[in-house]
């Protein structure tokens, strides 16, 4: 009986290491699950077979990919042309464009209308006012739809329209939104809410879909309304439901041709949720009346795509400051690639500015992140640590371009998630999400280098361990 058990232990081993070795990303994420598999037996393997495996060259995600192109192809001909920037006056706006275009296949778009939403309430009720005055159709993505106070909210809203005769669609992820399932899932379809679950956590494809989760947050009203950013469906944006307070959370309504570039994103992952072809209807694709200032592209990213769109984002406007890059991010935790690209911009004397929360929904990313905070701080980085915990992910070069969406600065992010970033090519937004960041630093509290590196030994060694791990994140 021993020698067939050591015999399986090495068999699964043996595997674990020749896919680890054939289709590892990094070397330094394949350590540490060579490292994982090799120091816990049998439960190592599950871990990585969970968790680890690269499935990007898997069917499974080559045949999402195969549909989406072909479908992304037949509205791309007719409507992505719509308001699109042939060329910048800005060199690094040029740049960071014309990768985003490559890597994401959407084009930057003029003649928007751009809302910086500051706070929960506020998000939601500019979302609550264009629900009511919807006409046509609402198409609703989030990745945590949880019960509460905002569902019911959401819920009431949609049985009113949907009786006006208003079509509403929804997908939502099966492992964020946890709680939306049973009574409460049937309650929304039983007033004719078309509800999917993006990758639902089924046993026949648990072990595919388990480690990849869909965290866009994105609603399309009429075509001429959008909203994207960091909030989520939940009531800690609106009231404290834990000891981290109030989620604090930057978010926008668009309005003008970047709204299709949102839909199109929304419509190819309900295709790949409900099988319902929507590209190709003239119905849920129309030109916008909105005649507004602004320039915005959307920035789409997920593990099925070609590149990792957002980090390669994130790398490129760090490259491009000049004077000043400013990040707030709840999960700081980024590769190498990252950390590299932010050390030379300090050594060149771009000024870096880092907001984290202080406190976390995660132990393991909060010691992560702090583990890079010495080397930051002695490169002269200044990080700020917020009382309150902000959600947001937002990233500001030289007060001239903004980011603000669902893309967090680590591996999860990077490659695991489906994520949205809305990339705004104006000084006058960029500047109002500036001084939104400088409030944040103002109640912050600045990490001093000499203090920082006066901390106990056992946080030392907490976070040296989180570090380890930091690339399994």
């Amino acid at each position: 009986m021993k020698t067939i058990l050591f015999g399986f232990y090495l068999a699964i081993t043996l595997w674990c290491l020749f896919s680890i070795v054939m289709h590892g990303t990094r070397p330094s994420k394949s350590l540490g699950w060579v490292f994982v598999v090799a120091v816990f037996p049998f439960a190592g393997a599950l871990i990585y077979y969970l968790f680890g495996m690269n499935r990007r060259k898997f069917k499974f995600y080559n045949l999402k990919k195969r549909k989406e192109r072909l479908l992304y192809d037949e509205s791309r001909l007719q409507k992505d042309k719509d308001g699109a920037i042939s060329a910048f006056t800005s060199n690094k706006a040029k740049k960071l464009s014309t990768l985003i275009q490559n890597n994401s296949g959407i084009q930057a778009k003029s003649g928007n209308k751009v809302q910086v939403l500051h706070t929960g309430k506020e998000t939601f009720d500019v979302i609550f006012t264009a629900i009511k005055a919807a006409k046509k159709f609402i198409h609703i993505q989030y990745y945590i739809f949880e019960k509460g106070e905002l569902q019911d909210k959401f819920y009431t809203l949609f049985k009113e329209k949907i009786a006006e005769g208003v079509e509403i669609r929804m997908i939502y992820d099966s492992f964020g939104s946890s709680s939306f399932r049973g009574k409460l899932k049937k309650r929304f379809r039983d007033i004719g809410v078309k509800a999917y679950p993006m990758m639902p956590l089924r046993l026949n494809s648990f072990m595919y879909t388990l480690n990849y989760r869909n965290h866009r947050k994105i609603i399309v009203i009429d075509g001429n309304v959008g909203f994207t950013g960091g909030v989520n469906i939940s009531d800690k944006y609106i009231k404290p439901v834990s000891d981290l307070g109030i989620w604090e959370d930057l978010h926008l309504n668009l309005k003008g041709p970047a709204v299709n570039s949102l839909h199109l994103i929304f419509c190819k992952d309900y295709y790949f949720a409900s099988k319902e072809e929507l590209l190709s209807n003239p119905k849920y694709w129309t030109e916008s009346n909105e005649k507004g200032e602004h320039t915005v592209q959307i920035v789409a990213s997920g593990p099925d795509s070609d590149q990792p769109a957002i980090m390669q984002q994130y790398i490129a406007m760090i490259h491009q400051a000049e004077k000043k890059v400013c990040i707030a991010n709840p999960y700081f935790v980024p590769g190498i690639a990252v950390l590299q690209a932010l050390k030379i911009a300090a050594q060149s004397g771009i000024e870096i500015n880092l907001v984290v929360p202080k406190k976390s929904d995660s132990l393991l990313a909060k010691y992560s992140m702090f583990s890079n905070f010495e080397e930051f701080l002695k490169l002269g980085i200044n990080i700020y640590l917020r009382k309150d915990f902000s959600h947001s992910k937002v990233i500001i070069i030289d007060d001239e371009i903004a980011s603000v969406g669902s893309g967090n600065f680590d591996h999860r992010s990077f490659e695991h998630n489906f994520e949205t970033n809305a990339l705004i090519y104006d000084k006058k937004i960029a500047k109002e999400i500036a001084i939104e960041f400088d409030k944040e630093i103002s109640d912050a509290s600045k990490l001093s280098y000499e203090e920082f590196k006066r901390r106990p030994f056992g946080q030392k060694l907490i976070e040296g361990i989180a570090k380890f791990f930091s690339p399994l994140l």
